[in-house]
Order: structure tokens, then C-alpha cells, then sequence
């Protein structure tokens, strides 16, 4: 998929997840686990919510509701936190003291962390 045809399909699934129409949203993101992996579908779900914020963050909550599988929702929460984790680590937070990763991608944090910013 080049950029051009990448940035129309953030587009729609914006624009889907905007039309809170489970038949149309359950269509595009099918289409899409025809043509990419899973990885790369939840990184196009992320993109969209970033484009929601603008417009519509209600439109997040509905689709995490009712839209996005369950599947794509792990993956989303694998790929962000392992950026969460990284952005820690380079704020100073120590692995296994402070901040920590389960098995399945979870981000486990110390209970009386202190505020990142």
C-alpha cells in the first residue's frame, strides 16, 4: 500500500468510526485484514483516533465499544505499550523497579510512580 492509498484508508476508517455504523466500520476494517497484518490494521485504528480528536473524540469511545475487534484492540495495546514503556525509559524510569511489561503486552506500572511529563 503506498502513502497516498494508506492516507485514504485512515481516511475512511476515520470517517466510519465518525458514522457510528458497525456495518460499514466491521466492512472496512475486514477489507483491510484482506490486504495488511493485523499489526499494521491496528496501526491505521491508532492513526484514525489521532484524526478523531480533532473532530470527534466521542467517535473513539463508540468504536472501542462497538467497532473494533478484539484482536485489533490487543495489538493496539501491544504496539502502544511498547512506546509507552520506551518514552518511560528515557524519562528516567527504571525496568522492573518502576515500569514493567506481562507477557501479553500489558504495561504494569508502579502504583506511587511519580507524574511523567
Amino acid at each position: 500500500m503506498n502513502p497516498l492509498e494508506l492516507d485514504q484508508e485512515i481516511g475512511k476508517m476515520a470517517r466510519a468510526m465518525m458514522t457510528r455504523n458497525t456495518l460499514i466500520g466491521a466492512d472496512l476494517i475486514a477489507h483491510l485484514r484482506s490486504q495488511i497484518t493485523l499489526e499494521e490494521v491496528a496501526g491505521m485504528v491508532l492513526v484514525s483516533f489521532e484524526r478523531l480528536l480533532w473532530f470527534d473524540e466521542q467517535a473513539i469511545l463508540w468504536s472501542i465499544e462497538n467497532l473494533i475487534p478484539a484482536d485489533v484492540l490487543q495489538e493496539m495495546q501491544r504496539i502502544t505499550s511498547v512506546a509507552v514503556y520506551q518514552q518511560l525509559i528515557r524519562k528516567g524510569y527504571v525496568p522492573g523497579k518502576d515500569i514493567s511489561v506481562d507477557a501479553k503486552g500489558k504495561l504494569l506500572v508502579k502504583a506511587k510512580m511519580t507524574t511523567v511529563a
